[in-house]
């Protein structure tokens, strides 16, 4: 198989502008920018780690990917086939193939359905499995993720936070996806569950031979599920690299300030380092700075990050950033 066939997913380009309207008539006055213009790759079985601040248009990224949200340009190009010129039945079979782990493990899934019911839904929706079967399946998939079959005829107030995740991933998991989008699925899990959690979706992506694109903000986490490490500010990528490479020589003023505060366990390696204290807030998606978008907060911002949108190359093998000045970083 050559490079070009391992490539599962490919964005190009990809924008999504909210529109905002006001007034009687309703008239445009502008738009939210919350992905302006992010291409990448992800490989066949690779977990690739999208991070930044709240707000900076990760799950957007995810969603439009899937065509939960419809692109305002762009191409999402899935297994060969352009997602974004796909419309009606041909679509609602590609997305056997992409599915999605919600953040919430207590807002995405219905309260008045039984676990059962949940997970089998999307057996019945494509037509996939009906009567005893979808029971069979719903007991393999429940048996998969860890938890007791005996309890499918629960409701999901019945289960804790982990618990309810788990029956996400097991729903994510009914149709046999060969790409999963991850959107923050441990964010809102206690610690102690965090990791039960992650070494089961890590499980899955061997046992199946799964595509994740794993959303956090949590760079601990990201740093031991990922190949390879995508950081975004403000709707566009400012680095992308694998996964050791990124931690252990950033090449943006984004991502050194980002992996500066990540606690390190051991005091005395934590008082040896140099910690980048980012200043102002993040400007807003609706009137993003003009040039590079991180110059407003950037320790060696210049005049010509204000005049030109620094170009997302290829400094290193691999190693992707969009600084004017990021060659001074390089080893």
């Amino acid at each position: 198989m050559t490079d070009e066939d391992n490539i599962l997913l490919r964005v190009e380009n990809l924008v999504m502008h909210f529109p905002i309207y006001r007034g009687v008539i309703r008239r445009q006055v502008g738009s939210v920018h919350a992905v302006d213009g992010v291409s990448f790759r992800v490989k066949r079985g690779e977990t690739l780690g999208l991070v930044g601040e709240s707000g900076c248009g990760k799950s957007t990224t995810g969603r439009t990917i899937l065509q939960l949200y419809k692109p305002t340009a762009g191409n999402v190009i899935f297994d060969g086939v352009d997602l974004v010129k796909l419309k009606g039945e041909k679509m609602r079979q590609m997305r056997r193939k992409l599915q999605m782990i919600f953040q919430d493990p207590y807002a995405s899934l219905n309260p008045r359905m039984t676990i059962s019911e949940i997970i089998g839904e999307p057996l019945m929706v494509h037509n996939v499995a009906n009567g005893k079967e979808i029971q069979e399946r719903v007991a393999h998939l429940m048996d998969i993720v860890k938890l007791n079959p005996a309890f499918a005829n629960r409701y999901p107030h019945e289960f804790s936070g982990g618990q309810r995740q788990r029956i996400g991933v097991a729903r994510a998991l009914a149709l046999q996806p060969s790409f999963i989008v991850c959107d923050e699925p441990i964010s809102a899990l206690d610690v102690s569950i965090q990791a039960q959690v992650i070494n089961l979706l890590e499980d899955l992506q061997k046992q199946f031979n799964l595509t994740y694109l794993f959303i956090a903000h949590d760079l601990s986490v990201v740093r031991h599920i990922s190949d390879r490490v995508a950081v975004m500010y403000l709707g566009m990528f400012m680095e992308m690299a694998t996964r050791d490479e990124i931690y252990k020589s950033p090449l943006h003023p984004y991502s050194q300030a980002l992996l500066s505060a990540v606690p390190i366990p051991d005091p005395v390696e934590d008082s040896k380092r140099q910690r980048t204290i980012l200043q102002g807030d993040v400007p807003s998606p609706v009137n993003p700075p003009s040039g590079c978008r991180f110059r407003t907060r950037c320790p060696i911002a210049k005049t010509i990050c204000a005049e030109q949108t620094p170009e997302f190359r290829e400094l290193k093998p691999g190693h992707f950033v969009a600084c004017h000045f990021a060659d001074q970083f390089v080893n």
